[in-house]
């Protein structure tokens, strides 16, 4: 994993509208999901509730890494790629239930473990 560095935090502290989540099915065809319920748990973690994800948890079942898009309110796009976990108990199961809005069913956490990011096509680390 990589630590998110402070330009970035600080762009996702200014992000506007959902974001977009991305995955791979096994055979290789690309899902992209816009997601309103997710937070950054650290520097190198951030927590996508799955309330109503199908073809996106079979993905990160069956092992594909993913991509979070965000747009800041000045419209600069920033990318997080790297491997995705799904928690259904634990501590960030236990801290998504936490922030959830109780109207949605908060099936598992969807993890992504930060190892990449960009702005446009501008690796920052």
């Amino acid at each position: 994993m990589s630590r998110v560095p402070e330009i970035v935090a600080q762009a996702w502290e200014r992000r506007q509208g959902p974001i977009v989540l991305t995955t791979v099915s096994a055979d290789g065809t690309p899902n992209a999901i816009y997601a309103s319920c997710v937070r950054r748990h650290d520097e190198e973690i951030f927590i996508i509730a799955d309330n109503y994800m199908s073809k996106t948890r079979s993905n990160v079942l069956a092992g594909s890494k993913g991509a979070l898009l965000f747009i800041t309110e000045d419209h600069q796009a920033y990318q997080l790629k790297g491997i995705l976990t799904y928690e259904t108990c634990g501590l960030l199961y236990d801290e998504m239930k936490g922030w959830l809005d109780p109207r949605h069913p908060g099936h598992a956490a969807v993890v992504l473990h930060v190892q990449q990011g960009y702005t446009g096509a501008t690796q920052i680390f």
